[in-house]
């Protein structure tokens, strides 16, 4: 038994088969190595008996329903029958669908929905990839062109709306090898190409996808691998490893001594990998102010280009570099150089010097003298704080015995005898006690004795 690829696509150019006879309305599915393509004449066709798989591709108008396949004995297969026959496998998209039947019932077939009119039935037979190598030299932020081919019996296929679901996508792989500087880069994906025209694709429809990209990951080993990948098929070319080396340039910079001299880029050229005379730059400068000026390095015989920047005082200057040459192997190439910046520091301002002051002798004394009473007046100053230090920490010491240890008032009772207030049974104490001594002339004691001291007249 043997497998067959079938595949149904919009062809505009077909002749009208409105009158075309039930007979030729069923087509058998059959190859016979030289035939690729069979009229699908009003959404009918037969499947031999000798199929054990087809797969089926049926472009409709984009957001339509799936269609519905009617089998010989008139049952159906629709998108949903996918998840209960083992032998049915549906891909449902937005403008078509893809349909694979294992063991397909012999017989005619229909098709039902809004496929697009005028189409025709392609067999698949050996669908291939073929693609370009990559060149064996090839150095970090170079431009590669690549192209590749879908071929179906070593013949490009030339249904324009198979390429419309299909791409060529481009991987380099890290062979992680220490020794260069992409070790544990992983998988880069670098393109992925289409046949409509567009970007670099120089043609569309022409079954040959055309593309560029640029090396902007790390130098070191590669693995290129390109492949395609559908629902329908998967090819993949794996190519020879390459290395992608630094860019074949060294700078060095001369800046200007003063605002009156220009900076110098001296740019120089590995003759190991490009031809000097081949290689030219141009690019673009710019400056602190803003400012940007456009610029262009004729080839020339000569390991070395010299790029004149102008002086702008202090700032930051980049330069873009493109350059487009011969490598030595005879390839032309164009590559994105990395943008080269230098920065120049701010200047300091130099601050003139003071001329140091003419000092009199009797003024050096008098600078003296002060100096001497104020170190006095410090030692003094220090003195006093130390001795009042001391007695204030005395005084504390103080008080802290008199309130905790003899429980007495912080402030201490002082009597002052004529401060002090008699209260009034004092007072008239006193008054009696006076009048007592005006009489007798004396005052009695406790014991009760009275001492009289008068005189008589006689």
């Amino acid at each position: 038994m043997r497998s067959i690829l079938l595949a149904v696509y919009l062809v505009m150019m077909l002749p009208n088969t409105s009158n075309a006879t039930s007979e030729d309305k069923i087509t058998l599915l059959q190859r016979d190595g030289q035939q690729n393509e069979i009229p699908l004449l009003e959404n009918r066709f037969r499947i031999d008996y000798k199929v054990d798989e087809i797969t089926l591709l049926f472009f409709r108008k984009p957001g339509t329903p799936a269609v519905v396949l009617v089998k010989p004995d008139g049952s159906k297969y629709y998108a949903t029958s996918a998840r209960e026959d083992d032998n049915l496998q549906w891909f449902d998209e937005l403008s078509y669908d893809l349909i694979t039947i294992k063991q397909p019932m012999p017989g005619p077939w229909q098709v039902v929905g809004s496929i697009l009119p005028k189409s025709r039935i392609v067999v698949l037979g050996e669908v291939e990839l073929q693609a370009e190598p990559l060149p064996p030299l090839l150095f970090r932020g170079e431009t590669v062109k690549i192209t590749g081919k879908i071929l179906n019996d070593s013949e490009p296929i030339k249904v324009g709306l198979f390429r419309d679901v299909v791409s060529l996508n481009v991987d380099f792989i890290s062979t992680n090898n220490s020794d260069f500087a992409n070790f544990g880069a992983g998988t880069q994906n670098v393109a992925e190409f289409k046949d409509d025209g567009r970007g670099f694709d120089e043609r569309p429809k022409d079954g040959v996808f055309t593309g560029e990209f640029k090396l902007v990951f790390p130098a070191g080993q590669w693995r290129p691998e390109l492949y395609i990948e559908t629902p329908l098929l998967k090819r993949t070319v794996v190519q020879d490893l390459i290395e992608v080396k630094e860019p074949p340039f060294s700078y060095e910079i001369a800046l200007g001594e003063d605002d009156l001299q220009e900076h110098h880029l001296t740019i120089t050229l590995d003759n190991k990998i490009v031809q000097p005379e081949t290689v030219l730059f141009q690019g673009k400068i710019y400056y602190p102010n803003n400012e940007e000026q456009m610029f262009m390095l004729d080839a020339k015989n000569s390991l070395t280009r010299q790029l004149t920047i102008k002086n702008y005082d202090w700032g930051r200057y980049s330069v873009e570099l493109s350059v487009f040459g011969t490598n030595v192997n005879g390839r032309e190439f164009m590559a994105t150089l990395p943008t080269y910046k230098f920065e120049i520091e701010r200047p300091i301002e130099v601050v003139p010097e003071l001329s140091e002051p003419v000092i009199t002798e009797a003024e050096q004394q008098e600078i003296e003298r002060v100096a001497k009473e104020a170190e006095l007046m410090a030692t003094m100053t220090l003195i006093s704080l130390i001795i009042g230090g001391n007695l204030f920490v005395l005084l504390l010491g103080w008080l802290a015995i008199r309130v905790f240890v003899q429980k007495k008032s912080v402030i201490p009772k002082i009597s002052i005898p004529f401060l002090k207030k008699k209260t009034p049974s004092e007072d008239e104490s006193s008054n009696n006690e006076k009048n007592e001594v005006g009489k007798n002339g004396s005052k009695n004691d406790k014991s009760g004795e009275i001492l009289n001291l008068s005189m008589s007249d006689d």
